[in-house]
Formats: structure tokens, C-alpha cells, sequence
């Protein structure tokens, strides 16, 4: 049953959370429902979504709400400590244990405590958690006496439990009896609008901290900040618009200023084929990207192994005797070198030059000018003999040629080349494009 919106807006405003996405309005309903149980809660999620914040909502929507509330991160505590911290100890239990002391268990008795990190707790305490689960009772350390305890547990996990069962690093049962209801709440990538809400919550908040206009985004910064991953999630985001509300003067967000904020993602091969983003980049272009470098590390090995031969005792026999497989070592050496000068061994380099020189669009009646996949010394010899600019010429070219097909947009020309958007607008940068 769906909470009533008023009642989902009272939870946010109460507990402070910014977003109306679907997945975290499902989220806190369920948070909500399960509060006046008993029942255990395993709230799952990245590290930085806020699964702390769900734990206080359910212990303060409760009838535990006036008894104690105490998160615990059981990945910071070490593995020969944490049964005296939530089980207690007897004195004289273990060397230091001077005096006897209340775990955790005993102290909040009636309350609710959090276990942040569960999948970070040893086995051997797994085992004395299962039993307060089930029947309420725990032993101290260094005691034989079984003590009741009525707590609630909330449990949260960044990591795959059921993988951890499966490794033999958390008990099954264990999990069985957390997951009584599970709580998914997504992390900032998948809640839409929500990110550029809870950027203009931030960036009023520091204002007020920092006695300083409140910084605001251009529409392209607006979009460059909403494809961003944010690994951090929540956490990430504010420590962003902290460290820009400090440090520029400028108020209004521009572009480029937002890539410079935002840590640098790598370009992998696999981001950069993307089919509905790049309709003119064909696998055709990805083989020969490819073929490349597959070319350049194949020739490496050869000359390796031939290097080895020619040391050993028996070596030069074999050399006679499979001469067609390194009797083009002398020839490709010469070609190796020259390709290798002009693009410094870069792909990515050699990439944009050959669909610089391919035609985007070829019809019937051109004739079939790309080079052949099965022969790549064409490769070889046609970059050799051409007399053309260099490089970095051709790339500022092809990516003045993008923009005005595009009408300067940015982010269809950046299609268009195969990059990312981040990627392009550092080369404008760098090539001094108005």
C-alpha cells in the first residue's frame, strides 16, 4: 500500500531528503510500513546513497522511538574487539580488561541498533548475532551467563551478500533472518532530476556557511553535470559544491568549470562504441582501431622472440627452418618506426586520422577507397607517403568540421567524432576554438 503524498512529503521534510524519483519514494514507503514492526531491515545500497538516513526514520516512525539508537560501522571495528563492544565483557575476560562493561546489546536495550557494514563482521560474531536474532539472549565475554536483550536490528550493506554466502564469508542463515524486509535505495545516477535538486539544496546551504551568493549552473554545465556517474553518490556531490562554493568567484557555472570539478572518466574503447549515440561510426572503424593495436603488440612479440632465439643454442635452427616467420622483421622494422613517430603509439590517435580519411558516406557509384582488413600493410605504406599536416592540425580541422555540421552543438558533434563530450570540450580548450 502507497503512502498518501502528503504523508511521503512529512518523511522528507522531517528527516531532511531532497528528490521525488520514483525508486526513492518506493524506498521510503517501505521504510515507512515496516516502522511500527519489529521486523529486521537490511537496507542495501552504494556507499554514499544515505542508507543511514533510512535506518532514523524507521527507528523515529517507531514504537522504539524513545528508547536509544546506536549505528555502528562494524568495518571499523577490529575483528579482536567487536564482541566486547556489542556483547560486553567480564573483567579479567582478555589482557587490558581491567573492569567489566555494557556492550552495545545491553545498552540499548528497547532501542534499535543500526549495523552499517554487516557484510564487514567476522563469522565468528555472526554466530552471537544469529542467536539475539532468534531468541534475544547473548553472553558476555569471559561469562557464561545468558542475558536477554530486546533490541531492533537495521542492518545495511554496500556489497553483494548473497555473493559473500556464496564466497564463505557471511552465514547464510544469517542472512535469511536480516533480510526479513529489504530496502534498496538507489544511488544518485538512477534518481533523474534529483541530482540538480539536491545540487541547489547544497549550494544554498553553503552559502549561508560561507556568507556568499549561492553558486548556479548554466544549462550546458546542467547537463554535463547530470550524465556524470557520481561513484560517491550523495557524499560526492556535496563535497563538489563545497569545494566550489569556496573556491570560485565566479557565481555562475559554466561548461568548462563544471569538467574541472568533476573527476576525470576514463575513455574505454567500449564507451567510445556506442551505437545510438554515433551513427556514423561503424564497426568497420572499431576493427581497424583494433587491428592497430593488435598489429603493433603481435610484431613486439615477434621481435621478442627472436631476440630469444637468436641466444640460445638451438635457436638459429629454428630460425632456418621457419624463415616465414620472421623474414619480414627487416621490412615492417622501417614502417613500425615511421607509424610509430607519428602517433606515438597512440590508437586513439591513429583512429581519428583514419575516419578523418575515410568518407563518412559512400554510395555506389564512389569508388571503394578504404583499405582492406586483410591486407594492413595498405595501412602502413598509404600513411607513410601521404604529405599531409600534421596531427594536431587535422584533429582542430575535424572537429571544426563537427561543430559547424552540428551548429555548434557540442554535444552532437562530440557524437559525431566518437569522444566524449568532457573530451571534446578539453580540445577546444586546448586548440583555442571560439
Amino acid at each position: 500500500m502507497a503512502l498518501d503524498p502528503s504523508e511521503l512529503l512529512a518523511i522528507k521534510q522531517r528527516f531532511g531528503i531532497i528528490g521525488n524519483s520514483s525508486r526513492l519514494n518506493y524506498a521510503l514507503t517501505v521504510a515507512a510500513q515496516v516502522a511500527p514492526t519489529d521486523m529486521t531491515v537490511l537496507i542495501t545500497g552504494e556507499s554514499g546513497s544515505g542508507k543511514e538516513s533510512f535506518s532514523k526514520i524507521i527507528h523515529n516512525s517507531s514504537p522504539r522511538r524513545h528508547g536509544h539508537f546506536i549505528a555502528i560501522n562494524c568495518g571499523a571495528i577490529p575483528e579482536g574487539t567487536i564482541d566486547s563492544e556489542l556483547f560486553g565483557h567480564e573483567k579479567g575476560a582478555f589482557t587490558g580488561a581491567q573492569d567489566a562493561r555494557k556492550g552495545y546489546f545491553e545498552v540499548t536495550n528497547g532501542g534499535t541498533i543500526f549495523l552499517d557494514e554487516i557484510g564487514e563482521m567476522p563469522l565468528g560474531t555472526q554466530a552471537r548475532l544469529l542467536r539475539v536474532l532468534e531468541y534475544g539472549e547473548f553472553i558476555k565475554v569471559g561469562s557464561s551467563k545468558v542475558l536477554k536483550t530486546d533490541v531492533r536490528v537495521v542492518a545495511a550493506t554496500n556489497i553483494n551478500l548473497l555473493e559473500a554466502v556464496n564466497n564463505g564469508k557471511f552465514r547464510e542463515d544469517l542472512y535469511y533472518r536480516l533480510s526479513q524486509v529489504p530496502i534498496y535505495v538507489p544511488p544518485l545516477r538512477e534518481r533523474g532530476n534529483d541530482i540538480e535538486l539536491l545540487f541547489r539544496k547544497f549550494a544554498i546551504d553553503f552559502s549561508e556557511r560561507y556568507h556568499r551568493k549561492p553558486i548556479q549552473l548554466t544549462p550546458e554545465a546542467r547537463e554535463i553535470l547530470m550524465k556524470y556517474r557520481f561513484p560517491g553518490n550523495i557524499r560526492e556531490l556535496r563535497n563538489i559544491v563545497d569545494r566550489m562554493s569556496v573556491m570560485l568567484e565566479d557565481r555562475l557555472i559554466d561548461a568548462e568549470t563544471m569538467i574541472e570539478y568533476l573527476p576525470q572518466e576514463r575513455n574505454s574503447l567500449p564507451a567510445l562504441y556506442n551505437r545510438s549515440q554515433d551513427n556514423n561510426f561503424s564497426e568497420r572503424d572499431l576493427l581497424y582501431k583494433v587491428l592497430f593495436e593488435m598489429r603493433h603488440d603481435m610484431n613486439e612479440l615477434k621481435k621478442l622472440v627472436l631476440q630469444f632465439l637468436k641466444h640460445e643454442n638451438h635457436g638459429n635452427s629454428i630460425i632456418e627452418q621457419h624463415p616465414e616467420l620472421f623474414n619480414d622483421m627487416e621490412d615492417r622494422s622501417s614502417h613500425e618506426e615511421t607509424l610509430d613517430k607519428r602517433f606515438n603509439g597512440n590508437s586513439n590517435a591513429y583512429f581519428l586520422h583514419r575516419r578523418n580519411n575515410t568518407p563518412p558516406h559512400k554510395t555506389e557509384e564512389e569508388p571503394d577507397n578504404t583499405y582492406d582488413l586483410d591486407n594492413v600493410e595498405d595501412i602502413t605504406h598509404e600513411t607513410e607517403s601521404s604529405n599531409e599536416l600534421s596531427l594536431e592540425k587535422k584533429e582542430k580541422e575535424l572537429i571544426l568540421k563537427a561543430l559547424r555540421k552540428n551548429g555548434n552543438k557540442r554535444k552532437y558533434a562530440a557524437q559525431d567524432l566518437g569522444i566524449s563530450e568532457r573530451t571534446l570540450y578539453r580540445k577546444i580548450k586546448q586548440y583555442e576554438i571560439d
